[in-house]
């Protein structure tokens, strides 16, 4: 059966939800969350630093309503910036709440614990994490996205309800999300490791493809529109799946949705 060429098509523009704090300063972040007056409460906001000798493997847990985001740096120990946020009726109450959280950074975890949210009283912790450019990551958010940026190592990638964004990452990498959006930068010329696994129930998926890339690439989605900018040759018939080697072909990258459109662009 003769290959079928997908020519450029006109990319429709992607909405992500994502761990939007952790692309700001730490200054912006705490103007912002103290100019947050949602409800009429009042807001507690601080940041807390953690240094950490370096991990074969850090697992980082956001908790509820907590974004993780997670830059690769040329340093080997590891940075935990933990934005801590409380709410309550008024300012003491608000300030009494955060005294009682705390960010536990051992064992090569971090997490937060603190009291009961309950009525007009919640708390809630985002991370922005610098890590050494190899490691291994166990990442988990409830109601908050996640980022990762130039790591390479074996990672886990769980987010419910948040977006799911990573640039120029390797290694073994599996990425899920049940609501929210997915984009995938990568950079080079191919994967560096054994591939990437992503994949969302709702939300839409885009895929930044470097020119001369090569691997192997899956895409697809049930309900939602397919749109690419960049030449593909497609083996058989044209289906919601697509499977295609880029260039040489290569590592297997796969990015999946549901329920939302595909981008697959060139940068």
């Amino acid at each position: 059966m003769r290959p079928r060429t997908l020519l450029a098509a006109p990319a429709l523009a992607l909405v992500l939800t994502s761990a939007a704090a952790a692309q700001d300063t730490s200054s912006d972040w705490l103007q912002r969350c103290r100019d947050n007056r949602s409800n009429r409460n009042e807001v507690h906001c601080d940041l807390r630093e953690t240094r950490l000798s370096a991990q074969p493997r850090l697992r980082v847990d956001g908790g509820d309503n907590g974004g993780v985001s997670v830059k690769g740096w040329n340093e080997g120990s590891i940075l935990v910036r933990a934005r801590v946020q409380a709410q309550a009726r008024t300012r003491d109450e608000a300030d009494e709440i955060a005294r009682q959280v705390r960010v536990e950074t051992s064992g090569g975890e971090v997490r937060a614990t603190g009291p009961a949210s309950r009525g007009n009283r919640s708390w809630s912790v985002s991370y922005e994490v610098f890590v050494p450019r190899r490691i291994a990551l166990d990442v988990e958010t409830t109601n908050g996205g996640i980022t990762v940026e130039r790591v390479t190592g074996d990672m886990r990638l769980r987010a419910s309800n948040g977006g799911v964004n990573l640039r120029g990452v390797g290694g073994d990498v599996h990425a899920r999300t049940s609501n929210g959006g997915m984009r995938v930068v990568l950079e080079g010329d191919r994967w560096n490791g054994a591939g990437l696994n992503a994949e969302t129930s709702n939300g839409g998926v885009t895929l930044d493809v470097p020119r001369g890339y090569s691997a192997s690439l899956e895409t697809g989605t049930v309900n939602g529109s397919m749109n690419f900018d960049i030449p593909v040759t497609v083996q058989g018939r044209l289906t919601r799946r697509i499977r295609t080697d880029l260039g040489r072909g290569g590592a297997p990258i796969r990015i999946v949705t549901t329920n939302g459109s595909v981008t697959v662009r060139g940068s």
